[in-house]
């Protein structure tokens, strides 16, 4: 992986600086081979909401954050599950730094409701626009490219859809159902957003699909959790004007208390590290997450996707997130992963 300076306009990850799609718009206009066609529409520009092209990151990126080297044994066969099935998944989209790892290991973060968010956070390297039609087959086809991957358990997550009447908590709910169906015993969790204006609805949405689905306890400790439940808070509240355009802390934590209201589910969340926070607002942020009992928690290291996203205050040392796990610990998370390149569904299967 290359190094990052503080005037790179590459990603931190090694991706290029503009996405795949704007990419490939700029290598067919150079070699003549293709162009912008009036009927070509706003997505497929993939215009940004937002340049922070002019803000360095903080300084170079240290050595101890890079991406696991692993033998290509299920890359393939996870792409092509995938693709196969017209997936979406977060690994692509987000430009995870742990998607060829996690790959390898024969599984992914499948992105339900599309490829395109209607909010645009200064973090994620998601597309901001106007949402295709949902597609009331996708539950399905998560399912079964499922089966073919032979996963034993499973994330699920999605773009914002605020202009849904459910915030697209049907999706989720039906995806469950066509899990379930195949395999009572699998292992789900689910990555939601906050639901805006409809968390009470998109609550009972999914406790009823709780209760339809078929359900086999599994010889573990979590024979008595249903579902995992996460929504990632994702920074401190001083903080979210700027990274989290369109959303409320307030609101987040609202989502995660009424998540774990709902019997035999357990709630997770997530904090991005390194966009300007201080040690003792991650530290608020940990307690409000408990006082709304949630039980699981993850703590990685901001990198930049692209030029335009929002640039790295600070790389964390291996020490302050071992601090971090420490003091989750004391406050009573039953799980808890804090590291670099921890992400909020890296490993989720533990």
């Amino acid at each position: 992986m290359r190094t990052e300076s503080s005037t790179s306009k590459e990603s931190s990850t090694g991706a290029e600086s503009l996405t795949s799609k704007e990419s490939l718009t700029s290598r067919k206009s150079s070699t003549g081979t293709g162009s912008k066609t009036p009927d070509m529409t706003l997505g497929q520009r993939i215009i940004p909401v937002f340049d922070h092209s002019d803000k360095p990151n903080s300084s170079r990126m240290p050595s101890y954050i890079r991406q696991a080297l692993t033998d290509k044994t299920h890359f393939s066969s996870t792409a092509s599950s995938v693709h196969d099935n017209k997936l979406v998944t977060v690994c692509e989209e987000a430009h995870c730094p742990n998607r060829n790892e996690c790959w390898n290991r024969g599984t992914a973060t499948f992105m339900l409701l599309g490829d395109t968010c209607t909010r645009a956070c200064g973090f994620c390297a998601v597309k901001t626009g106007q949402p295709d039609k949902v597609d009331q087959s996708e539950p399905s086809r998560v399912a079964q490219a499922v089966e073919e991957m032979n996963l034993d358990f499973v994330v699920l997550t999605s773009v914002n859809r605020d202009e849904l009447p459910d915030g697209g908590a049907s999706i989720f709910a039906e995806s469950l159902l066509e899990l379930r169906k195949r395999n009572p015993s699998i292992g789900v969790e689910f990555l939601t957003p906050d639901f805006r204006n409809c968390q009470e609805k998109a609550i009972d949405i999914v406790t009823k699909a709780l209760k339809d689905a078929p359900f086999s306890r599994t010889k573990n400790e979590m024979d008595d959790i249903r579902l995992i439940w996460g929504h990632n808070i994702e920074t401190v509240p001083s903080l979210y004007k700027e990274v989290r355009k369109g959303s409320k802390y307030e609101r987040s934590l609202e989502m995660l208390r009424l998540a774990g209201e709902v019997e035999q589910v357990e709630t997770k969340s997530s904090i991005i590290l390194g966009l300007g926070e201080t040690q003792d607002e991650v530290f608020q942020v940990m307690k409000d997450l408990r006082a709304n009992h949630v039980g699981r928690i993850a703590l990685g290291q901001y990198l930049r996707p692209t030029r335009y996203h929002l640039p790295v205050k600070e790389y964390l040392s291996l020490e302050l997130f071992a601090d971090y796990e420490v003091m989750a610990k004391e406050l009573g998370f039953s799980w808890v992963k804090s590291g670099p390149m921890v992400r909020s569904s890296y490993h989720a299967e533990d």
